[in-house]
């Protein structure tokens, strides 16, 4: 595990830092209607990756969450093949799934559909002698969730839990460059079961699932 050292910290909170954590949804509004719900017929996809091999998923952090991780006295760290940039970037392998991406503008809803999986990476949560690990990420798009695996000093908590809740509502179009393309704009949030997770964890009620983690942006090959 690598630990994010005191000089990245305090970038954070000048609120210059920048970190990656996971995201890729339709809009807030939408993503509690299924398909069929909201549209008699099945619109051709603007674009479509049965098989996802990379890029990586990227959340710029908002400063407020590393404010209140050193508040808690709980420290940040990456697990497995996720990586931090001296710039303050995290990033998570993509390393399977699929997508579909439908035109916005139009009625059919959610209009990001798939699952993005990370498998053999993540982040820790360490303080009071306990180490919190979130990894194996798994995006569904289409519900506005992450989900993970959790683990308590070693000890599995649980499997695919719901971490994280993805706010698309901020989603931009679809951008391409080359064989990538990206989708970025959406915030995330601790989830409310996250939020409980930790609270408990960590004999605390700081916690809520109002806290925002940052902006996200993800990076996929379409060939």
């Amino acid at each position: 595990m690598r630990k994010f050292t005191t000089a990245v910290l305090a970038v954070a909170a000048s609120g210059a830092l920048a970190f990656s954590l996971a995201a890729c949804s339709s809009s807030s509004t939408s993503t509690a209607s299924s398909p069929s719900a909201s549209t008699s017929s099945t619109p051709t996809p603007v674009a479509s990756i049965p098989n996802l091999t990379g890029v990586d998923t990227e959340v710029t952090v908002d400063p407020g969450f590393l404010a209140a991780l050193k508040t808690l006295k709980l420290t940040p760290g990456v697990l497995g093949t996720a990586t931090l940039s001296d710039a303050g970037v995290l990033a998570f392998p993509i390393t399977g799934g699929n997508v579909k991406y439908y035109d916005p503008t139009q009625s059919y809803r959610p209009y990001v559909q798939g699952s993005i999986e990370h498998e053999g990476s993540g982040l820790s949560l360490t303080g009071g002698g306990i180490e919190v690990d979130l990894t194996n990420f798994t995006i569904d798009p289409g519900t506005s969730k992450l989900y993970g695996d959790v683990a308590a000093n070693g000890a599995s908590v649980a499997k695919q839990a719901y971490l994280f809740n993805l706010d698309g509502s901020t989603l931009k179009p679809l951008q391409t460059s080359g064989d990538t393309a990206i989708l970025e704009g959406t915030t995330v949030y601790v989830s409310p079961d996250a939020a409980a997770l930790l609270n408990k964890t960590y004999g605390t009620t700081a916690v809520t699932d109002k806290l925002e983690v940052g902006i996200a942006k993800i990076t996929v090959n379409t060939k």
